[in-house]
């Protein structure tokens, strides 16, 4: 892609990822006029988790017209949710049609980032050189760092094994014994089309996940010629599927009773695909629905219902050479395992290499003080530095999309105060940051997602939800509607602050 091949440079802004977050800021950067940017990728390509996830089956769980900008809306999606090249194609094409290809710098890690007090900036070293940036905004996602289950043994494997973010496309499945760990939203894309390819598959379950339908079908070639002929079509559809999508959180925050009627709905939907009575129990949850992601597929559990295909519930207890040892003593014999086991949500690679003001890195101010960001963005004593999809954004119930853009406004505004009122740096206050904070995890508390009686990727070590936004979305877009300064320690070219 044009611009991939150009050196690293001193600029205004640097970005750290080029996926949806990071490409999403780009643009509305140079929406705003502000063409003084670099966006730095690690990987070879633009696309982010869509170029890095590439397993069988891979596909968005979000309808395809609600899981893009709402700026870029794209008449031709092949189905109501899109398949993963699609999605990777769709974020070329925007990337290209809104003139940013030029800023993308490929293959360029970011190893350290310092802030540079007497000279307000941030000092970023790469893998492909030097910069300086006067902001940094890190948009490299939650879902990024493959997570390795810590069982005894599995190095010591000797077939193939790789995990769902790195699949071996290489490798042919056909006719082998297939061992699978790890049953979340990956597997469930992934197990059916394995399915189809290997001699067994041995699915290993540690706790079952409630599972929809997927209310997905084909787009016609008249849909795709209306949705483009007629914009307003398109976006009454966006609208109806946010709306439907934000009345979700009634149940999933404020009255848990509500969601009965999805547990009915999902245990119907187990009840038609699975008829085994001994494999459907095993497959039922028995914490409430939302506590955990809520899958959507036509036929993930169906695969239970397939003769070579195999539900284990006793856990693993070690994987030797030749297979894997459960908590019962049994030996599976197996040719490959793959790895479901999802992300490093809460150690996001850029934690740890940026240093603040204070000489202490991100990952360490939130190994004393827990995840926080004000907004989901700003972190005291980091200057001048945002996050994108940050700690407490995410939506249990809408696209992440909607953040994205959000996140991107409240940047933009954020360097127009800069400019207008003659600042360096804009750090959020440390009394700010605590009340939000505080405020959210209270929000938290009564929710599904903390009382729904699981253990999730959505509550840290230390027992409080880093992850999700205890609100509708609408709400948290009018959060971050504008900049307030007054939210903010600000300083001037002398280093000296003002306002406070």
């Amino acid at each position: 892609m044009s611009g991939s091949d150009g050196g690293v440079r001193d600029v205004r802004v640097a970005i750290i990822g080029a996926g949806f977050g990071g490409l999403g800021v780009a643009i509305k950067l140079r929406e705003a006029g502000i063409d003084d940017f670099l966006v730095l990728e690690r990987d070879a390509a633009l696309g982010g988790t869509w170029w890095a996830n590439t397993y069988p089956g891979c596909a968005c769980d979000v309808p395809a017209h609600l899981y893009s900008y709402s700026f870029q809306l794209n008449p031709n999606w092949s189905r109501m949710f899109a398949p993963q090249p699609e999605i990777l194609e769709y974020l070329r094409r925007t990337a290209r049609e809104r003139g940013i290809e030029g800023h993308l710098r490929f293959r360029t890690d970011v190893q350290g980032a310092r802030w540079d007090g007497d000279a307000q900036l941030w000092h970023v070293e790469t893998s492909r050189g030097s910069l300086s940036a006067e902001v940094l905004v890190a948009a490299a996602g939650g879902l990024v760092e493959p997570k390795y289950p810590d069982i005894p043994g599995l190095a010591d494997f000797q077939g193939a094994r790789f995990h769902s973010a790195h699949w071996d496309h290489g490798h042919d499945l056909r006719g082998e014994r297939v061992g699978v760990i790890g049953t979340g939203a990956s597997s469930a894309q992934f197990i059916p089309e394995v399915q189809k390819q290997a001699a067994t598959v041995t699915v290993f379950q540690r706790t079952p996940g409630w599972v929809l339908p997927r209310l997905d079908h084909p787009h016609s070639d008249f849909q795709k010629r209306l949705f483009a002929r007629f914009p307003v079509l398109q976006r009454a559809v966006r609208s109806s599927l946010y709306y439907s999508a934000e009345g979700l959180v009634v149940g999933l925050v404020h009255d848990q009773r509500l969601l009965k009627a999805l547990e009915w709905i999902a245990r119907r939907h187990l009840e038609k695909q699975v008829p085994d009575p001994e494999v459907r129990a095993r497959l039922t949850p028995n914490f409430r629905i939302g506590c955990k992601r809520i899958m959507f597929s036509n036929d993930y559990l169906r695969s239970y219902a397939e003769p070579n295909v195999e539900l284990v519930s006793d856990g693993v207890r070690e994987v030797v050479p030749d297979g894997v040892i459960t908590n019962t003593g049994r030996h599976v014999e197996l040719d490959t395992i793959l790895l479901g086991t999802g992300f490093h949500v809460f150690d996001p690679p850029h934690a740890a290499a940026v240093v603040g003001r204070d000489g202490q890195t991100l990952k360490e101010r939130w190994n004393d003080r827990g995840i926080r960001a004000y907004l989901g963005t700003a972190v005291p004593n980091f200057p001048n530095h945002f996050m994108v999809m940050g700690p407490n954004t995410g939506l249990g119930n809408n696209s992440m999309i909607n953040v994205i853009e959000a996140h991107a406004g409240f940047i933009v505004d954020a360097l127009k105060t800069m400019d207008a009122h003659g600042l360096t740096s804009v750090e959020v206050r440390e009394d700010v940051e605590e009340r939000y904070n505080n405020d959210i995890q209270a929000r938290l508390q009564h929710t599904v997602w903390n009382e729904g009686g699981c253990k999730s990727w959505y509550v840290g070590p230390d027992g409080r939800n880093h992850t999700l936004w205890p609100s509708f979305s609408d709400a948290f877009k009018r959060r971050l509607a504008r900049f307030d300064q007054t939210d903010f320690v600000t300083r001037t070219r002398t280093g000296e602050p003002v306002g406070v």
